[in-house]
């Protein structure tokens, strides 16, 4: 048995060719590790930025310098009128303020006092000046008592179908921006002053009372004809009567004049002419009501009351 092969016993050209070819590659054997290792790429570490020096303000040039004076001067000198405008403008504020408040309130109380005077230190009673009060439509309410006479007039409601009236005159105890608004712009101040009282249901200007001391003569507010004379009762106690007057200028309507003691000679169908003729005279209240007059007089506040309502014959018609 030969031991080795014969000489020459493989083929040159084949044999052997793969460790000497160089078109193709060697195909390495992917290594497994032994233990998992994170396959993550590594953080790249920068380098922080220097932190900017702040112990020294940078220096500014003379240039920069003398521009920076140059707008403060600029902005102090744009400043200064716009102060002294608006102090101006302060100064003028209450100056206008303060002459609202003395014309508000200083003139009022003259006015207010007018009509404040004591009934006891009245001249003799005479027959009133004609002079409107009040007015509803075409129909003018003249002033029922003597000038002299009249301590105060005050409007309330009343829920017994009495219509509106609208006063003539300035109101005494209207609110401040309201008299203010009136003295500065006009109107509202012209007349008698007249007062809001409290009142029950309906017009806040339903009822007109104007006020005198018990005993005071009370004349027709109104021409026309007396079409009732009907007894006026408080607490089952007879104090003087109601007289209803049919206008001349306004025959739809019923003006009522109360309490009142009737003038003697006078009954239903008198005729009457207005601020002439003598109707009553003012009755005494004060001991059976608390009277809303009174916080307007220097007195216990008696009055007559004026009103007007609808005709009966005009409340039948359908």
């Amino acid at each position: 048995m030969p031991l080795r092969p014969p000489n020459w016993d493989w083929s040159f050209m084949e044999d052997g060719a793969l460790a000497l070819d160089r078109h193709e590659g060697w195909a390495e054997p992917e290594e497994v590790p032994r233990s998992a290792v994170s396959q993550a790429r590594a953080p790249v570490r920068e380098l922080p930025d220097p932190e900017p020096s702040v112990s020294v303000r940078p220096m500014a040039s003379r240039a920069s310098e003398q521009i920076e004076a140059a707008r403060r001067a600029r902005r102090a000198r744009s400043s200064a009128p716009r102060a002294r405008r608006f102090a101006g403008l302060v100064a003028i504020a209450c100056v206008v303020v303060a002459t609202s408040l003395v014309t508000a309130f200083g003139s009022s109380k003259h006015a207010a006092l007018s009509v404040l005077t004591p009934a006891s230190r009245l001249v003799p009673a005479s027959p009133p000046r004609p002079q409107i009060v009040a007015v509803h439509g075409s129909l003018r309410i003249q002033l029922p008592v003597s000038q002299s006479s009249l301590t105060a007039i005050g409007y309330h409601a009343t829920g017994d179908g009495a219509l509106a009236l609208q006063p003539v005159g300035r109101r005494g105890n209207e609110g401040f921006l309201s008299r203010v608004f009136h003295r500065i712009f006009g109107g509202g101040h012209s007349g008698l002053v007249y007062y809001q009282l409290g009142g029950g249901p309906g017009a806040p200007t339903a009822s007109l009372d104007v006020g005198g001391a018990p005993g005071t003569d009370v004349y027709a507010p109104v021409d026309g004809t007396v079409v009732g004379l009907t007894d006026y009762v408080v607490n089952g106690r007879k104090f003087g009567v109601r007289i209803d007057i049919q206008p001349t200028s306004a025959p739809s309507l019923i003006v009522s004049v109360s309490p009142v003691r009737a003038d003697p000679a006078l009954s239903v169908g008198s005729s009457v002419a207005a601020s002439s003729s003598k109707i009553g005279s003012i009755v005494d209240l004060s001991g059976v009501e608390k009277l809303g007059l009174a916080r307007y007089t220097r007195d216990s506040g008696n009055h007559v009351s004026i009103a007007i309502r609808p005709s009966p014959s005009q409340l039948a018609l359908p």
